[in-house]
């Protein structure tokens, strides 16, 4: 292949990826399921205790371990694609924002954030599996962990393609 035809690493990603997606039921619960896992497991590691950082003055409750979980997944898209890290990284944004909502429920008396989010967590999870068992597929991930990772930047690839933005 000359370098005008040759895939980029994304694509093959995306193409590798897409061949245990084709059933449009897979593909809803996929919508429903994958921001549902990423933003359970941002929160899952969001409350892992973490130790005081004091000399960070009012700005200590910014950081926790999912502050190292964003940095790496948001340095892995950005190597994939940097438009595609880019939104990502806004939606990190707002799921943060949901997150933090969470911790203010639970001061107000709702439930642990902890217990939400793996409730969400393992929910989602059996909806992926559903999915996958109707497809009639096994998860892309089951060949190579790094696909954890590729399902939400597949979904927002799909809305670049949509709105016409290349990523």
């Amino acid at each position: 292949m000359n370098s005008k035809t040759e895939k980029r690493p994304v694509d093959v990603l995306f193409d590798k990826y897409a061949e245990s997606h084709q059933n449009h039921t897979n593909k809803t619960i996929h919508w429903i399921c994958v921001p549902l896992i990423v933003f359970s497991l941002l929160g899952l590691v969001w409350v892992i205790p973490f130790p005081e950082l004091s000399f960070l003055g009012p700005y200590k409750d910014f950081l926790n371990w999912a502050s190292f979980l964003i940095a790496f997944s948001v340095y892995y898209y950005y190597s994939l694609s940097p438009t595609l890290s880019f939104l990502m990284l806004w939606v990190i944004g707002l799921m943060s924002y949901g997150i933090v909502q969470l911790e203010y429920w639970e001061k107000a008396g709702g439930p642990a954030v902890w217990l939400a989010c793996l409730v969400i967590f393992v929910l989602a999870w059996a909806g992926q599996f559903i999915g996958h068992k109707i497809e009639g597929k096994k998860p892309s991930f089951f060949d190579d962990l790094k696909f954890l990772l590729i399902g939400p930047i597949w979904l927002l690839h799909f809305i670049c393609k949509k709105v016409g933005l290349r990523f």
